[in-house]
């Protein structure tokens, strides 16, 4: 298993990098939210294991709670929040043709990464 990868709105780990899929636990911290994105190259699939957040995908929000399930296609634009003050955990499961970090175009970010 790769190290835990920090960022500004939490850390993930990957738990399983393969030629036809990536796992990753994300956690996102109370108050963090990741960027407005898109991935040319892959589909994603959200599990959420604990905490409570929202997603907004191609502009439609979406509740988050554990157990809740959201699949995000490829070049659809989406970000996730969590507004609670207990850890958002996630599990990602990507699948598509490459599952590299360079596969994001953002175009809002709350840490300047645009």
């Amino acid at each position: 298993m790769e190290k835990i990868n920090r960022r500004p709105w939490g850390y993930y780990e990957v738990l399983s990098n393969a030629s036809d899929h990536k796992v990753k636990r994300i956690v996102v911290e109370p108050k963090g939210r990741l960027s407005l994105q898109l991935h040319k190259l892959r589909n994603e699939h959200w599990f959420v294991v604990s905490g409570h957040g929202r997603a907004v995908v191609e502009g439609r929000e979406f509740p988050l709670h554990a157990g809740s399930v959201i699949d995000i296609p490829r070049e659809a634009r989406h970000r996730v929040e969590n507004y609670s003050t207990e850890n958002l955990v996630i599990i990602e499961v990507q699948t598509g043709d490459y599952f590299g970090e360079d596969d994001i175009e953002r175009f809002a970010d709350d840490y300047d990464r645009t």
